[in-house]
């Protein structure tokens, strides 16, 4: 596995005079480490206080690009990881720390984590191949970061076998937090974030290219199985020489179904203090997202279906016969915090894509309280048209017509 050197950061003044502002707001920085030196930037700006700074230029994760096959929808893919950052506020403040991909994990100790455990048998073969494939064929071979699925034995019907032990953990992901240390200009790391991406249900097949059943996984089920591996995984992290006495939070992420048009939310968390090696106290994340309109909608949330509804149908009153809008909501402590709603319709020119988007700009000041966010996208066959941004106790939305 790759590690991470300290960063230490040599704060440089930019002297040119004819610089740009924004490099002003720049930390130009030294990285070192036993070998070699480089600069690197950390930006002092952020566009958002709900954001980290990020280590310029971008170093790649040592698992880059795995999540992208090991969840089901795009939508989980972009939660996990942002949701991630939103679990590692409550530990490493946006204000103190900076961001960098995961650097101690990397895609072969990911891809063994996420395998299932072997047997017995399966661990003396495995041990077997290793050892006939070293030189030194004296040398004793074990094999390490056993995988951290449920076992499967090989025999009997491959279908009870499934639904008996089903695949619960699909996703492993890293985030790594640098903070300044007490030598001024110097960082080093802070803490690391792990998000455990958890399967609601468990896909396979009983033939290589026969049909695809499925096993629904309960929350609780899930949430003991995912509390399970994350005390493993904290024992693997522990036993990594620079993670020793580095603080770690661990989140707990419920992915939906590959049909889904929502994605799935981190629904527990716990932080681990410096040097500990037990987990104690998880605090329970009440996210969630919630397609509008949907059943799930009128039942938990009717009053923002309501919402909702009056805004679609005044949309659809502009255009007869149009029937397309559609909506996801965000909620925090089951109060709405965030509503971003797709527009897709055929516009015959520009002018129309004008006045369509003035009419919804209306109408989102006209039904939606003052303490939601909403975002809707207006889109066409031949791209985006029109994007309208409300934030909280805005008088006036922010509205750009792409050219």
């Amino acid at each position: 596995m790759r590690k991470l050197s300290i960063v230490a950061l040599s704060l440089v003044l930019l002297l040119t005079a004819c610089a740009p502002n924004f490099q002003k707001q720049q930390e130009v920085v030294q990285k070192k480490d036993d070998a070699t030196k480089e600069k690197a930037i950390i930006p002092k700006y952020k566009i958002s206080d709900k954001y980290y700074r990020t280590i310029m230029p971008f170093e790649p994760g040592e698992a880059r690009g795995m999540v992208v096959n090991n969840l089901n929808t795009r939508y989980d893919i972009t939660e996990f990881e942002t949701g991630l950052m939103r679990i590692a506020q409550n530990s490493f403040s946006t204000d103190q720390y900076v961001f960098k991909e995961g650097q101690y994990l990397d895609g072969d100790t990911v891809s063994a984590w996420l395998a299932r455990e072997m047997t017995p048998a399966q661990v003396k073969a495995k041990e077997e191949e290793l050892r006939a494939k070293q030189e030194n064929k004296n040398k004793d071979v074990t094999v390490e970061n056993l995988g951290l699925n449920p076992i499967d034995t090989g025999t009997g019907d491959i279908k009870t076998r499934n639904e008996k032990n089903p695949i619960y953990l699909a996703h492993i992901l890293e985030h790594d937090y640098l903070v300044q240390s007490g030598k001024e200009g110097t960082y080093q790391l802070g803490g690391i974030a792990i998000g455990l991406a958890l399967n609601s249900i468990h896909y396979y097949r009983t033939e290589e290219f026969g049909a695809v059943y499925e096993k629904n996984i309960t929350r609780s089920e899930l949430e003991a199985e995912g509390k399970k591996i994350a005390k493993q995984i904290l024992s693997r992290l522990r036993n990594i020489e620079e993670l020793k006495n580095i603080p770690i939070t661990i989140g707990l992420f419920e992915q939906e179904s590959r049909s889904s048009v929502v994605p799935g939310n981190f629904f527990a968390f716990t932080e681990v203090s410096q040097g500990s090696n037990d987990i104690g106290n998880w605090k329970e994340v009440k996210e969630e997202y919630i397609l509008f309109p949907s059943d799930k909608a009128e039942k938990e949330h009717r009053d923002d279906l309501t919402f909702f509804e009056n805004f679609k149908q005044d949309v659809e009153a502009y255009f007869p016969n149009y029937n397309g809008v559609i909506g996801k909501g965000f909620y925090l402590d089951g109060q709405l915090q965030e509503l971003n709603i797709e527009i897709p319709i055929q516009f015959y020119g520009k002018a129309e894509a004008i006045g369509f988007t003035q009419y919804v700009t209306g109408l989102v000041m006209e039904h939606f309280p003052n303490y939601v966010s909403v975002q809707v996208s207006v889109s066409s066959v031949l791209g985006q048209e029109a994007l309208i941004v409300k934030k909280p106790e805005q008088d006036e939305p922010f509205v750009h017509i792409y050219e």
